[in-house]
């Protein structure tokens, strides 16, 4: 979570990432026969549950800055678990499409209650999160990492059918939420902070700008085949960079500044050519970095997450992502709410050719994340824009180009978050299948990029102040909404 306070200027980050249990050693994921685990094996059941952290984090944030009574913010949620809510298509796409969710007995009595999938249109109440969420709104985070709810969580991670994991109550009482300080660096005129730190979103998304900085942008014109190519060739060089060093810097010496120093990222801006793609790109050698401390990681799974941005009349500002890793998380349900899959965002390998990877799993450490809340200020300083999205690591891009879109081609932030995606992590170059953007594959292709055209599901929110006033977007491929008074 980042939070901007408009009178004294100042801006925090909060950081609530899960942690692995105490006992957690880099061959979590690692099989009896000593094989890894795919990600679909060691995604669902307790081994892949971290620590819980987003409540200590909320905590921590109200007791910095919040106005209203702890409890009163719990009430339109108890409300609307007790009503109940509608099913809407896409949830009951997302159930369906997770016909696993039917192997644990919880999620299947919850989402499978009649022996079929939830349908759109049904009105779904959830009585035991009402319950769990008036525990919570009486007696604070504490109510949540100790007593009753803390037993049922660890319970259901360690009875788990599918992979048993080993979760204590003393991982759950031991958990504390960090404030952080935030990265920022300057684009253009504008400076732009993001997350730092166990989330690589703030430290990639500034070294992707960085890279592109000196290049004509705005002449090349909004997702033309130059500005698709350049910004491509760009996030391939900081995935790279993410690959081999950012992890949580609690654990791992994380050369933050190095890897948004102008001078380093100017150097590797030159290996970018309009005329050819790089192909795979090397991680480089930041100031203050150790290139040959770590291995690099393999790619990662996910996709789900949630985002907000938020304004309010007195001008603080937040932009907040949270997130139990993909869609229904491990598929444990407890007390009416889903138990995270976050420990499969470590590398499952930790080590190659003798050489650690910097996201290996240890005890108490948390994974990398890829949350990419943002926030902009302009040559004035004045806030400018708070914009984030959900996306697993592809948020990075999302969020990237909503920037490019902002404040390069000075687009309207429903026009920049509606924007047709492109993609690549170091890989494939990715454009969002039934858009416009397909048609420049031919063109990527003898650029010599490898193409895929698929679906690019983001869900950007952002809130802009300018000179007219607040305007808001919410992503059309998700169900966000904007709304304000």
């Amino acid at each position: 979570l980042l939070h901007y306070n408009a009178t004294s200027g100042a801006i925090e980050s909060f950081d609530g990432r899960e942690t692995a249990p105490a006992s957690a050693t880099g061959d979590l994921f690692r099989k009896a026969d000593g094989t890894l685990m795919s990600w679909p094996e060691a995604a669902s059941g307790g081994l892949s549950v971290g620590v819980p952290g987003l409540l200590r984090m909320l905590e921590l944030a109200h007791r910095r800055h919040g106005r209203l009574p702890w409890a009163r913010l719990f009430e339109p949620a108890i409300q609307l678990a007790e009503a109940g809510f509608i099913v809407s298509p896409r949830m009951a796409g997302s159930i369906a499409g997770n016909a696993d969710l039917a192997d644990l007995p919880a999620a299947r009595a919850y989402f499978f209650a009649d022996g079929a999938p939830l349908q759109a249109g049904v009105r779904r109440d959830n009585p035991a999160y009402a319950e769990t969420l008036r525990t919570i709104a009486a007696g604070g985070a504490d109510a949540f990492y100790y007593g009753d709810i803390a037993d049922d969580i660890v319970a259901a991670v360690e009875a788990a059918v599918r992979n048993p994991g080993a979760l204590t109550r003393a991982d759950m009482e031991m958990y504390a939420a960090r404030q952080r300080p935030p990265v920022c660096a300057p684009y253009r005129v504008y400076m732009v902070c993001g997350m730092g730190p166990p989330s690589s979103g703030g430290l990639t998304t500034l070294q992707i700008l960085g890279l592109i900085e000196r290049f004509d942008i705005a002449g090349a014109g909004a997702n033309s085949l130059d500005a698709v190519h350049i910004i491509s060739e760009a996030s391939r060089l900081a995935f790279a960079d993410r690959a081999l060093f950012m992890a949580d810097s609690d654990f791992v010496a994380v050369p933050s500044r190095g890897l948004i120093d102008r001078t380093y990222l100017a150097e590797c801006s030159a290996l970018i050519n309009l005329e050819r793609s790089m192909g795979k790109a090397e991680a480089g050698a930041p100031p203050g970095s150790n290139r040959r401390a770590y291995a690099m990681q393999a790619r990662e799974h996910g996709q789900s997450t949630s985002h907000l941005s938020v304004v309010d009349s007195a001008g603080n500002a937040v932009s907040f992502t949270t997130s139990i890793e993909r869609g229904f998380g491990s598929r444990l349900l407890v007390r009416g709410f889903m138990l995270n899959n976050q420990l499969t965002d470590f590398s499952f390998q930790a080590e190659q050719d003798g050489q650690p990877v910097a996201n290996r799993v240890e005890g108490g450490k948390r994974p990398r994340s890829s949350m990419s809340p943002a926030l902009v200020f302009g040559p004035d300083g004045n806030l400018l824009l708070a914009i984030g999205s959900p996306g697993g690591s592809r948020i990075i891009a999302y969020v990237t180009l909503a920037l490019i879109a902002s404040l390069d081609w000075q687009m309207a932030p429903q026009a920049a978050v509606s924007l047709p995606h492109h993609v690549n992590r170091n890989g494939a170059t990715e454009l969002e299948a039934g858009s416009d953007l397909a048609a420049l594959a031919p063109a990527l292709e003898a650029l010599g990029h490898e193409v895929k055209i698929k679906p690019l599901v983001s869900g950007l929110h952002a809130v802009r102040i300018d000179a007219g006033g607040l305007s808001g977007a919410a992503d059309p491929r998700r169900e966000g909404v904007v709304f304000g008074h």
